[in-house]
């Protein structure tokens, strides 16, 4: 299988040499799409600097879109929003007391994430 790549603009292999071993190896552990389409997904939730800030604010403390809102100078409607999309990737959960609503993060798999992308924005 031969393709033609532009290399002006990255570093290309001089010759054109496919390693049946290793790409046989890469094969047999990839991910089934939909898993690759979720992880992206995943991700894509990380791409909004709002909803980065939700989550860090919520690594410090549980709190309600009240407070949400005015830690972060934005209005309760767009915390809500952000919220939901956040809710749906099971990123963050909630919990009622009362009638105050109360979110947090889902697990420490996020706090994890979150670290290890600071650590490495500030390296």
């Amino acid at each position: 299988m031969s393709r033609k790549i532009d290399c002006t603009e990255i570093e290309c292999c001089d010759c054109m040499e496919i390693h049946g071993d290793c790409i046989k190896k890469v094969m047999e552990r990839m991910p089934k799409e939909e898993t690759m389409e979720d992880l992206a997904a995943l991700f894509k939730v990380f791409g909004d600097p709002t909803r980065v800030k939700i989550l860090y604010v919520l690594f410090q403390s549980e709190l309600c879109v009240c407070d949400l809102a005015e830690v972060l100078h934005m209005t309760q409607s767009a915390i809500s929003h952000q919220l939901r999309i956040l809710k749906q990737m099971k990123l963050v959960k909630n919990r009622r007391e009362g009638k105050t609503v109360f979110y947090s993060l889902a697990d420490d798999h996020i706090q994890t994430i979150m670290n290890q992308g600071m650590e490495h924005v500030l390296e």
